[in-house]
């Protein structure tokens, strides 16, 4: 096989063999499994040009067969999903031992996603809400999973459930972050092009623009203030008119764009699921910060700051939806 820096040499129709590729799914919705069929007849010069030998999702693989894999014997893994068990870091580290190449994709793989917002709580404080006391769990003998059980069979196992999620990166070292809940499809085309073709830029790149996603957007922005701030469901948005600018929280100036701004211009706020922009650390804060200079000010009016915060419902969900696990407090200290 080729080694990492001649694979990144190679050019489109010079090929002696396929490409390998990977994909693995870690503690996330699945969503990222699909977007690699969105790329659509795309999928056909994948096809042409790789060969596909480990995806747990579509083939009849198990992990003793990885293990068996040489080490670099794969030349691309596509890896999305957070690092939340004991099963998906040991997964984590093994593919990053079999792969020259480790992606990592999507907003869970990037960033620790949806799943990261656990990082409020503890192993056992999730295990109470999901196992003892949700209304609709009927549990009489306070059972909740163990890594080991005996019964006449045998002994079942189950991975480690650790305390903390964690991105990609916390975990082993990548190449390559491709960003999107899920990634969208012509970005997932154009880093596959960049692959076959050996055009990919520095390792430890985002393969999505310099840009976020209110250059992207449409939309006219011209207030210098917000005096309120709205839930979606409580107001009918202007679709011409920024969304931030009528009291909308949008994600959008603080958000790596890529995604053509499809949501904004579906009549929803972005969430920023593609991470931070370029030069910026911290997400969450960035957009606070964004937020802070429009929130009240400029207006004849004296608002009350307090009041204008309290309107925001849910600040983790709303800064850190997809970015808790990256960010520089990346969870609740729990003492124990």
């Amino acid at each position: 096989m080729l080694a990492y820096n001649e694979l990144q040499k190679r050019k489109l129709g010079e090929y002696v063999k396929k490409l390998k590729f990977a994909f693995y799914w870690a503690a996330s919705c699945g969503g990222c499994e699909i977007a690699v069929l969105d790329i659509n007849e795309k999928i056909l010069d994948v096809v042409a040009l790789t060969d596909v030998v480990f995806w747990p999702v579509a083939m009849d693989l198990k992990y003793k067969d990885v293990e068996a894999m040489p080490d670099e014997s794969i030349d691309v893994c596509f890896f999305n999903g957070a690092i939340r068990t004991e099963e998906q870091e040991h997964m984590a580290k093994l593919l990053r031992e079999k792969a020259k190449m480790l992606v990592a994709f999507g907003s869970c793989a990037c960033q620790g996603g949806i799943p990261g917002l656990a990082n409020v709580a503890n192993k056992k404080e999730i295990f109470d809400i999901v196992y003892l006391r949700s209304p609709s769990t009927w549990n009489p003998n306070m059972v909740t999973p163990k890594t080991s059980t005996r019964v006449k069979e045998g002994e079942l196992t189950l991975p480690e459930f650790h305390d903390t999620v964690k991105t990609l990166s916390q975990t082993v070292k990548v190449d390559y972050y491709l960003p999107g809940c899920p990634p969208p499809a012509p970005k997932v085309a154009d880093a596959i092009d960049a692959i076959v073709k050996g055009t990919l830029p520095s390792r430890g790149s985002v393969l999505a623009p310099e840009r976020s996603v209110c250059d992207e957007c449409p939309r006219k922005k011209e207030k210098k203030s917000i005096p309120r701030i709205y839930r979606v469901y409580e107001i009918t948005p202007d679709p011409n008119v920024c969304l931030l600018e009528q009291g909308v929280i949008c994600m959008g100036p603080a958000t790596r764009g890529g995604c053509e701004a499809l949501c904004v211009k579906a009549n929803m706020p972005c969430t920023g699921c593609g991470g931070p922009c370029p030069g910026e650390v911290e997400q969450g804060a960035a957009m606070m910060s964004a937020l802070s200079s429009v929130l009240g000010l400029g207006e004849e009016k004296t608002y009350d700051v307090e009041k204008l915060i309290a309107q925001i419902r849910d600040p983790l969900g709303t800064f850190y939806m997809y970015s808790l696990p990256a960010s520089i407090i990346n969870r609740r200290i729990i003492r124990k």
